[in-house]
């Protein structure tokens, strides 16, 4: 089963180092295949640090997730939730 997700990115400094890594880690603790485009720009692979922080995406852009296998949808939910966040805004205090 494959499931498609276009999201806009809350974190307010985009995905850069920190989030792209929260984000990569989880996309590849899924198990199935999963990658991310901006725009309408190439899809690479999401589970690759290096090639989510090359899209250079920003806040507020959108991105387009696909996975494809079982559990699809909720992979791409828990994906989606980390997107949505503001890993920028630290928890501390």
């Amino acid at each position: 089963m494959t499931a498609t997700r276009t999201v806009r990115i809350g974190s307010s400094h985009g995905l850069h180092a920190r989030p792209a890594k929260l984000f990569a880690q989880a996309a590849k603790e899924s198990g199935i295949p999963v990658t991310i485009a901006k725009d309408s720009g190439k899809p690479v692979n999401a589970a690759s640090i290096l090639g989510v922080i090359a899209l250079a995406i920003e806040y507020g852009d959108y991105v387009t997730l696909t996975a494809d296998g079982d559990g699809a949808e909720s992979v791409l939910d828990t994906l989606t939730e980390l997107l949505t966040t503001d890993h920028d805004q630290d928890a501390a205090g």
